[in-house]
């Protein structure tokens, strides 16, 4: 069953929100402009969730471990609702990344998506690709030479 296109937007823009540095969401934020008037649905809140992994990519799940996120809900004046779940203990951020999905899913995504979300993206993939490049630098090739024993 495929996803519709709002739903797929929606979840980039919710797993962007979640591995985004806490205070560099906060920044940007913050540049974006004031917090619209809003209600909490549900304020943030410390839990964990269980990850699970897969051996190999392939194999079957299992569970790997605990890890603590904070969740919160909001609700804007329009009625548009928004969540934000965050790795770790930062109850600002989560709210920050609620109120950042309340107003997309109000209408403004492709402002919201210029200010905040695509300097998170370019961020979290420069981030990656360093991260690759010194992974790469400690690879190490095997090869075999043929022994004659044949």
């Amino acid at each position: 069953m495929s996803e519709i296109p709002d739903q797929q937007a929606r979840r980039a823009r919710l797993s962007t929100l979640a591995q985004a540095p806490a205070a560099r969401l906060a920044a940007l934020w913050e540049a974006y402009g004031a917090a619209p008037e809003h209600e909490m649905l549900r304020p943030p809140e410390i839990g964990t969730v269980m990850v699970r992994g897969r051996a190999g990519a392939v194999g079957a799940p299992f569970n790997l471990g605990e890890m603590t996120v904070t969740r919160c809900s909001v609700r804007l004046g329009s009625g548009a609702v928004g969540h934000g779940y965050v790795q770790g203990r930062d109850k600002r951020a989560a709210k920050t990344a609620a109120l950042v999905d309340a107003l997309a899913e109000a209408g403004d995504a492709a402002a919201l998506d210029a200010a905040i979300l695509a300097p998170l993206r370019d961020e979290a993939r420069t981030k990656g690709h360093a991260r690759a490049a010194r992974a790469a630098a400690t690879k190490v090739e095997f090869f075999t030479m043929v022994r004659g024993e044949d």
